[in-house]
């Protein structure tokens, strides 16, 4: 299992998929993600507990990822058949809007470095990448506890505000808040960041 995908370019793949917002199943593929902004987001499995919450959250805050420009694409091993009876059926996932992949084969789960061998489903992964194809982020956990998508939309925020200005994002950044300016003061600041930003700011 690799330690990390972060800094490294997005896995190739194709697998099938169910478009749960026309209700029909497609495919998938890296290369329907090329130049843009996207998560793929692992979990273990369908007509699970944990899962559904996750995506459930993912889906009410789609409209805020769509106008920030990321794609949304949940995975796990189950077949596009599995997928469609899960959004139908699970009461959480009414409204479903998003395209769940299917990894039968489990290839795209080792290729992200989150498949559990031995038990044939993934951890929760999740990973972002940006338009370039490499990932600037990644959470992975194991199962019994789910991902807060509130701040990985801030997450999502402040990689966007630091790839389009040169600038870095304090511990807990928002929009609005303020940024350390590195792209043009880093020898004033290295070893003086206080200087520039106090704890009641960082926690605010």
């Amino acid at each position: 299992m690799s330690s990390t995908m972060v800094r490294r370019e997005m896995p190739e793949f194709t697998m099938d998929a169910y478009n749960a917002k026309t209700g029909h199943y497609t495919t998938v593929s890296s290369e329907d993600f090329k130049g843009k902004w996207v998560v793929v987001c692992f979990y273990p499995a369908d007509f699970t507990f944990v899962c559904p919450t996750e995506i459930a959250a993912m889906n009410a805050k789609y409209d805020e990822f769509q106008a920030l420009g990321v794609e949304i694409l949940p995975v796990s091993v189950d077949s596009k058949f599995s997928h469609k009876r899960f959004a139908e059926t699970e009461p959480v996932l009414a409204g479903l809007q998003l395209t769940m992949g299917a990894d039968t084969t489990q290839q795209v789960s080792r290729d992200f470095g989150v498949l559990i061998e031995e038990e044939g489903v993934a951890l929760r992964g999740r990973f972002l990448f940006n338009p370039d194809g490499i990932c600037v982020a990644q959470e992975v956990q194991a199962d019994s506890v789910g991902r807060n998508v509130n701040e990985f939309l801030r997450q999502v925020q402040a990689w966007q505000h630091a790839s389009a200005t040169g600038e870095v994002c304090p511990a807990g950044w928002r929009p609005g808040k303020k940024t350390l300016p590195v792209n043009t003061d880093a020898e004033q600041m290295t070893g003086r960041v206080g200087d520039y930003i106090t704890i009641e700011e960082i926690l605010s």
